[in-house]
């Protein structure tokens, strides 16, 4: 490369990234459909038909010739254009997918000789429209490929985007935790809103197309700082069309999993873990009224029954699930300017668990101790209505609601406590006489409404609306058994302080029982709204810029309906560009610049805003005695001393003061993100594209002690105690101002200096100390190379680098395995994040995927996919610090005079995040084989598919509890791949 040119490339950089930096991204169809838009002759028609439904459309290019067809749902048309009355040459066939824009310039309406046809199909494969960062996969490019029938699983085909912890679950999008998520179906939002992480999904042969959102979407989509997942579902045409598919997971497909051992004794038994899991979904769809309405119905039988040994092997637990799916589209074209959709669908889910004394070393099963029952899921819908107003002016309107219960409980629950021992011992007799963990009965509704309008003017494409939900949830929960205790028995060095704020060390045993209870009862509400404008611009015909602000409010409630957490005028600006530099609408420079918001999760409002009781009590172990229930013997603790006061910190059962609780001057959490890309073909059917990416979050919300409110009284400031509020900014708190022990005004406590209160060996106040702000940013390159398919084959690949840094995973924890989210123990005290600045649990450096097809014949093809990855940062962790005697996790470890029983003589040492190390390189392949023939109207289809085909069971999460005892399981590892399984799909289609 000479220096002109070097100089030249250098100077259209700097101005990508001038650009980029006042630079949003515009979204040009919305989140259930697509549209087409071009340029032609000035005053030409240009009709666009559905080969499906026969729905048909026709505009007229304004005086720029300028045409476009917003709103359309997605599948294929073919467009004509013509002048004066008279068609102009063919029809042109044309795809219209999720999300995205098909901008097909036809040119010269009197010659349509320039357009770009490959077989019969006009081809986009650069959207110079479009400064999003998507992947699109189809129903028929995933019945190619060894995919897992999972939306997740989807989604990971995606670059950049990694699964989460086995504690915690979901995925990572661009280094954010896995609570930050959205998923919609059909434009009804079906994200889990109690904690963030799960959703409602329906089968796979239900959907039609996905779209993995991983960057610089529109301001249409909001309440996420990682990524969304958006799907549609098939719906009726003008043929008649129904079919089934058997789908089946058997045991004997299935590879074992890998007992674990350390210091020669098995502590993890997963070899007697397996499934046998099937379903037969059957179809119809068709015309009601051909050319108008449509149906598409499906039921869907499952059958799922899965066991599962303890870890110590000693109990077995066979479950099954034979519950039923069913689901509906109707779709009504009134008529060439009116559509109306209904979608229903329930999935509703009951699992009967039968639990069973087991010994892993014979295989053997005894007598059934014990039966849980799991509910889950529930039924949802939505109703939308689209409306081609004028040729420039269209609407789009939505009203549904989303459905999830969550309900657990076992036929010991009045009888039986939970007991678990985490000592790395032996026992012949199994502990509590029951395997369920709580008694939860949970409703999630959800009341989505959303109004969307779309006005074409010149150059200018403005895009506005109005978005509202109101999230309720009906919660009560507790541990089962006498008194609602649950018992922990675990083991420290003798003299070593307990995880308990109040204080204590461990008895001269080292043994020690946690009995908790934890309870909560009540309806809580939340509604999140939001309205939002935008302006696309075609500054010149190969130059667009979008500017876009999305304003949005949060408002949490307590058990009585009043707003305790309140933040509104949340200003969420987007700009971006794309520039078809060459012209030719096959490359794009593109960029855009946008910040995104992440509401307050219901689970606030229940654990923050209820009768929320979390009371710990610690007592010295005092042995077990033997118990029978139901005729067989179980261990039960013998309580021993107690150790320390009860602590009720977390919540004591009533509903205090929240002014006292919260902060009156709340900032919300948000991430603001930049990117820049490129995007060229390679011929008619390579592309290739490289993507940069930085994301910065700003803020957390959290649980913060202040054990400081800055005014003293006899020498010593008054306690406030837990609060939701900004770790390491200004809090704002009504609390006790004038030293009678009733709270009467608001003070401000700067939290990055003060709020903790410090005190000496004597107990003299010393002053206060602050908390760390948090931080994460995510630098990331992303390289992806494409093969459209073609009927023989296809190919897709991606690489990607990326760093993921600061001191804040998100609203939950893979390090400390928090996973209510916004309530972590991340900041509950100033030494939790003291030197915890570093490579955060979702930093995975390296990430190469790719994907492919390659058909043999016209009946036989094969399938590949292919997932490498480094491996995650390991923190080493302890509890206390060397500055007071409280006792959270934190990076400090007591490595001298640990059973000392004043904090300062305890000899500390820091151990930064990330500092023992990462977990190995995983290594996924799929496979498949797919036999395909017609026999007459009938389509038959079968396809063998293995995951993870070598049978990797690589560890990918270890204890990272680095709390210097030599019998602690420090770096043990406790998470590891699913071995490798196979899946038979066979289906038939008339």
């Amino acid at each position: 490369m000479n220096g002109k040119t070097l100089r030249k490339s250098g100077l259209c950089m700097a101005m990508g990234i001038c650009l980029a930096s006042m630079a949003l991204q515009p979204a040009l169809a919305a989140n259930t459909d697509g549209s087409l838009a071009g340029r032609v002759t000035a005053g030409a028609e240009v009709t666009v038909r559905s080969t499906e439904t026969g729905f048909t459309r026709t505009v007229k290019a304004d005086e720029s010739g300028n045409y476009r067809f917003p709103f359309l749902p997605i599948g294929t048309y073919q467009l004509q254009a013509s002048k004066d009355g008279a068609a102009v040459g063919e029809p042109i066939e044309v795809v219209v997918s999720l999300g995205n824009e098909a901008n097909i310039n036809l040119g010269d309406a009197t010659n349509l000789g320039a357009v770009q046809v490959i077989g019969s199909r006009v081809i986009s494969p650069v959207d110079v429209r479009s400064t999003e960062s998507a992947t699109n996969v189809t129903r028929e490019e995933l019945s190619r490929l060894p995919v897992e029938r999972d939306p997740l699983a989807v989604a990971l085909l995606a670059p950049g985007l990694t699964k989460g912890d086995n504690d915690l679950g979901g995925i990572s999008f661009g280094g954010s935790s896995v609570a930050e998520n959205s998923v919609y179906i059909n434009g009804l939002n079906v994200t889990d809103f109690y904690n963030r992480v799960g959703f409602s999904s329906v089968p796979f042969g239900f959907y039609k197309e996905f779209q993995v959102k991983t960057g610089g979407y529109s301001v249409e989509f909001g309440r996420t700082t990682g990524g969304v997942i958006n799907a549609v579902t098939r719906s009726g045409t003008n043929e008649f069309q129904y079919g089934a598919e058997f789908v089946w997971e058997p045991r004997s497909g299935q590879s074992k999993a890998k007992d674990r051992y350390a210091n020669g004794r098995r502590y993890l038994t997963y070899s007697y873990d397996d499934y046998d899991r099937s379903s037969l979904n059957v179809f119809a769809s068709g015309p009601i009224v051909r050319d108008k309405l449509f149906f598409f119905a499906m039921y869907e039988a499952r059958d799922y029954q899965p066991n599962n040994t303890d870890d110590r092997g000693t109990t077995l637990t066979k479950g099954d699930a034979d519950n039923g799916f069913w689901g509906t589209k109707l779709d009504w074209q009134i008529n060439d300017k009116h559509l109306l959709e209904f979608l229903a669908f329930s999935d509703k889910d009951e699992t009967v668990s039968k639990i069973y004394g087991f010994n892993a070393d014979t295989g053997k099963r005894s007598a059934n101790t014990d039966t849980t029952y799991s509910h889950s899921g529930g039924k949802n819908w939505a109703l939308t209505y689209t409306g081609y107003l004028t040729d420039a002016f269209s609407a789009k309107a939505m009203y549904g609601k989303n459905e999830r219960n969550r309900a657990t409980s076992s036929l010991t629950d009045i009888n039986c406590n939970r007991v678990v021992d985490s000592r790395d011992i032996d026992l012949d007799i199994r502990t509590g006489c029951t395997n369920s963990s709580l008694v939860e009965e949970a409703v999630d509704d959800r009341e989505a409404m959303r109004l969307d309008f779309e006005w074409s003017l010149g150059n200018h494409l403005l895009r506005f609306g109005v978005d509202r939900e109101k999230n309720t949830s009906d919660y009560q929960r507790s541990y089962p058994g006498a008194g609602g205790f649950r018992y922990d028995i675990g083991h420290l060095e003798p003299g070593r302080p307990l995880p308990n704020p109040g204080g204590g060390v461990a008895p001269p045993s080292g043994d020690y029982i946690r009995a908790r209870r934890l309870e909560v009862d009540g309806t809580f509400e939340t509604i999140n709204s939001a309205y939002y404008v935008e302006d696309n611009w075609q500054i010149t015909p190969d130059l667009m810029l979008n500017a876009g602000l999305r304003v949005e409010a949060f408002d949490n409630k307590d058990s009585e309906g009043r707003s305790y957490i309140k933040i509104d005028d949340m200003l969420a600006p987007r700009l971006g560009f794309s520039w078809d530099f060459n012209g030719d609408g096959r490359t794009k420079v593109f960029g855009n610049l946008g910040r995104y918001f992440l509401p307050v999760a219901n689970v606030i409002n229940i654990k923050q805003a209820g009768g929320f009781l979390d009371e710990r009590t610690y007592y010295a172990f005092g042995g077990y005695e033997v118990r029978s229930e139901g005729g067989q013997d179980y261990l039960y603790p013998i309580l021993g001393p107690q150790i320390g006061p009860v602590d009720n910190s977390q919540g004591d059962g009533s509903v205090g003061d929240l002014r006292g609780e919260v902060d009156a001057d709340m900032d919300p959490v948000y991430q603001d993100e930049l990117i820049l890309g490129f995007q060229t073909m390679l011929g008619e059917k390579w592309s290739w594209g490289l993507r940069g990416i930085y994301r910065k979050l700003h803020n957390a919300i959290d649980d913060m002690e202040i054990t400081s409110n800055g005014l003293l009284c006899d020498g010593e400031p008054g306690e406030v105690g837990f609060v939701m509020a900004n770790p390491g900014k200004t809090l704002k708190v009504y609390t006790d101002t004038n030293c009678d022990g009733v709270n009467d005004g608001y003070v401000d406590i700067d939290t990055s200096r003060a709020g903790w209160a410090m005190y000496d060996d004597d107990g003299n106040y010393l002053g206060d100390r602050g908390w760390d702000k948090p931080k994460r940013t995510y630098r990331a390159l992303e390289f992806v190379v494409d093969r459209a398919w073609d009927d023989k084959w296809e190919f897709n690949a991606s690489y990607t680098w990326s760093q993921t840094k600061g001191n804040a995973e998100g609203p939950v924890t893979s390090d400390f395995n928090f996973a209510d989210a916004g309530r972590t123990e991340a900041f509950d005290n100033p030494w939790v994040n003291y030197g915890a600045y570093g490579y955060l649990p979702n930093d995975r450096r390296h990430q190469i995927k790719a994907r492919g097809t390659y058909a043999i014949n016209d009946h036989w093809q094969v399938g590949a996919t292919l997932s490498a990855q480094s491996g995650r940062p390991i923190s080493a962790m302890g509890v206390g610090n060397p500055f007071d005697g409280t006792i959270f996790h934190s990076f400090f470890i007591c490595v001298e005079n640990c059973d000392a029983a004043v904090a300062s003589e305890r000899v500390y040492q820091l151990y930064g995040r990330g500092s023992a190390g990462r977990t190995p390189w995983t290594y996924d392949v799929g496979a498949s084989l797919t036999y395909q023939r017609a026999f007459g109207r009938a389509n038959f289809k079968a396809k063998l598919a293995v995951y993870n085909l070598f049978n990797q069971q690589r560890t990918i999460e270890v204890d990272e509890e680095g709390s210097g005892d030599p019998d602690a399981t420090f770096l043990r590892p406790v998470g590891f791949q699913t071995p490798r399984y196979s899946q038979l799909t066979l289906s038939v289609n008339f």
